[in-house]
């Protein structure tokens, strides 16, 4: 079985920027720079005849190229300990239309749809027995956290082992995006 995720990947610039976010929060393990991404839909555990199926069906996703801009930060879940850190977009219907498009192949190969409502943000941290107080003047002190737009060339497909240092992500295929650059 092979534990799967399609994202898009952050220019170099733009994981520069966020590195200076990534400190000063007690109990907060932090994503790896190389590491960070935004995930278009998380797949999860697959036999090798539907991950070759998938890594096949993606290349018809067919969408343009288009940019993002990240935006604020957050955590999850609301109203109760925070679990994620995260960091924000403005609203891009180009990714939505991506989102739908990778839901419909991954629908062809069998894959059941998310029942999660796409919420797109990149992980900073993960957190545990992180004060609220210091939780809340960190969000006070970087809420209006704003990148300029970067553009979206491509997608991945990505292999992801679980280990007891965290997640270890490999790219398994990546999918250009036509137009608009």
């Amino acid at each position: 079985m092979i534990r799967l995720f399609v994202a898009i990947d952050l220019p170099e610039s733009v994981k520069d920027h966020l590195a200076p976010l990534c400190c000063g929060l007690p109990g907060a393990r932090w994503v790896p720079s190389e590491q960070l991404h935004l995930t278009v839909r998380f797949i999860g555990e697959v036999d090798g005849g539907v991950f070759r199926d998938i890594r096949q069906r993606l290349e018809g996703v067919g969408c343009d190229s288009f940019q993002l801009t990240l935006k604020g930060l957050g955590c999850f879940p609301p109203r109760k300990a925070p679990r994620v850190l995260w960091v924000g977009m403005e609203k891009s219907e180009e990714l939505g239309v991506l989102r739908r498009r990778v839901d419909s192949c991954l629908k062809s190969c069998g894959i059941p749809p998310e029942k999660r409502k796409f919420s797109p943000h990149i992980t900073l941290a993960r957190l545990k027995k992180t004060p609220l107080p210091r939780m809340v003047s960190f969000l006070e002190n970087n809420g209006h956290f704003q990148l300029p737009a970067f553009q979206v060339s491509s997608f991945y497909l990505y292999s992801s082992a679980l280990t007891s240092k965290g997640a270890i992500h490999t790219i398994e295929a990546i999918y250009p995006l036509g137009g608009k650059e």
